[in-house]
């Protein structure tokens, strides 16, 4: 049984992207994915996820380390080629715990079958290919919504279904919008100078600051999602399509930009699962639903872990966690008093603004690299938001809570805004 060519073509369009970009330091992501792939083949469906999770985040987080002696020990800034291969690395983790997974609940198809005809070598060589293509391939290492392996090997079985007559210009509108996001990005920059105005600032003076901030974060992001978004549809990965005929269900793959549901709620946790899509749910398939105790917690520590354990994200996504437990308790409470419309109204905009500040304080919390510009932001006026949900939090303790079905999310890495 023979593999399609577009393995090998997406393989070494992959290899040669990665080693154009990154130089020596693609060495880094090409450990990761051949040594995962490997590690998936051999181990088994039943031990796929175990082995592979455990060879990835630990390569990982070795490389995470080398970044950390850098700047912290070394005072030195990290090399924009180190930068990128950790981000890449980062998207790594992502395809291969989603692959195990896929390997382990034995979804789409593995390659040819151990009855194939010729050697071991080549037999081993079918059957990974696709793995391989999989993880290296040029659309995934430029970023984008995470695609499952079976969409991947639908697209490339059988290409044709997956490219609609709109695809053009689906891709040209998002393009377009990414580049509209991106002018406004620096020019929010020009005038605001983020996140410098935070170590200026003072008093109550430091809440504009701190949302001057997180809207030119929060900006850097979508721009970068939605070019992200771009090349993804323009690669026919993108589309609603209704039935997938390899998977045998409904497949429209989720893209991560929702900036109106991020822009208008009033909830902290709706806003939670509405950052960065594909990863919440690589997030909610890969802890949230296998942790037997404290899933959100247990969560957000490994978003942490995932990120490169820095200060401020170990701070901010532990913060965040509480954040999200506390926007439970709090809505379930006061839900029921806003049943008229002045009422509600009066409630929805208070909330809104409550979760647009704690939102832009746990954003900037994360970004922070050094200790002090952290201390100063816990320091500032802008700690008030937070402490309202967190004194809430324990005053309501006793209640019964909602449950939290959905796993939290974290900024995507790939393309920091800091590069």
């Amino acid at each position: 049984m023979g593999l399609s060519p577009m393995y090998i073509c997406l393989l070494v369009s992959g290899f040669f992207l990665a080693c154009s970009a990154m130089r020596c330091y693609a060495l880094l992501v090409l450990v990761s994915a051949f040594g995962s792939a490997a590690v998936i083949h051999s181990a088994g469906p039943q031990r796929a996820l175990k082995w592979a999770f455990s060879f990835q985040m630990s390569w990982q987080t070795l490389c995470h380390m080398g970044l950390h002696y850098k700047e912290y020990y070394q005072q030195e800034a990290a090399c924009i080629r180190f930068s990128m291969a950790l981000s890449t690395l980062m998207l790594m983790t992502q395809r291969v715990t989603s692959l195990a997974l896929d390997v382990q609940e034995r979804k789409g198809r593995m390659g040819a079958p151990k009855t194939s005809k010729g050697g071991p070598l080549r037999r081993y060589l079918l059957r990974t290919l696709p793995f391989y293509s999989y993880l290296l391939s040029f659309p995934t290492l430029l970023g984008g919504p995470l695609c499952s392996f079976h969409r991947f090997q639908a697209w490339v079985t059988n290409p044709g279904v997956l490219h609609p007559t709109h695809l053009l210009w689906a891709a040209t509108r998002t393009g377009l919008g990414a580049l509209l996001l991106a002018l406004l990005k620096n020019i929010v920059r020009g005038y605001a100078r983020p996140p410098d105005g935070l170590m200026t600032c003072s008093d109550f003076g430091c809440i504009p600051a701190l949302w001057t901030s997180a809207l030119f974060f929060r900006l850097a992001y979508y721009s970068h999602w939605m070019l992200d978004e771009s090349v993804f549809i323009a690669a026919g990965l993108g589309l609603e399509l209704g039935r997938d005929r390899y998977a045998g269900t409904t497949n429209g793959v989720l893209l991560d930009t929702d900036i109106w549901t991020l822009e208008t709620t009033n909830r902290i946790s709706v806003f939670t699962r509405s950052w960065n899509k594909s990863t919440a749910q690589w997030l909610r398939r890969l802890v949230f639903q296998r942790c037997p105790s404290r899933p959100l917690l247990a969560t957000f520590a490994f978003s942490a872990w995932w990120h490169g354990l820095h200060p401020g994200q170990l701070f901010g996504f532990l913060f965040w966690a509480v954040m999200v437990e506390a926007d439970y308790r709090i809505h379930r409470f006061f839900q029921p008093f806003a049943k008229s419309q002045p009422w509600r109204l009066v409630y929805q905009t208070l909330t809104w603004c409550q979760t647009q500040l704690i939102a832009a304080y746990i954003m900037l919390a994360i970004e922070m690299r050094s200790f002090a510009m952290l201390w100063r932001l816990c320091s500032s006026y802008n700690s008030f938001f937070p402490l309202v949900y967190v004194v809430s939090l324990l005053l309501l303790a006793n209640r019964r809570a909602g449950s939290p079905g959905v796993a939290p999310q974290i900024s995507r890495p790939p393309w920091r805004v800091d590069k």
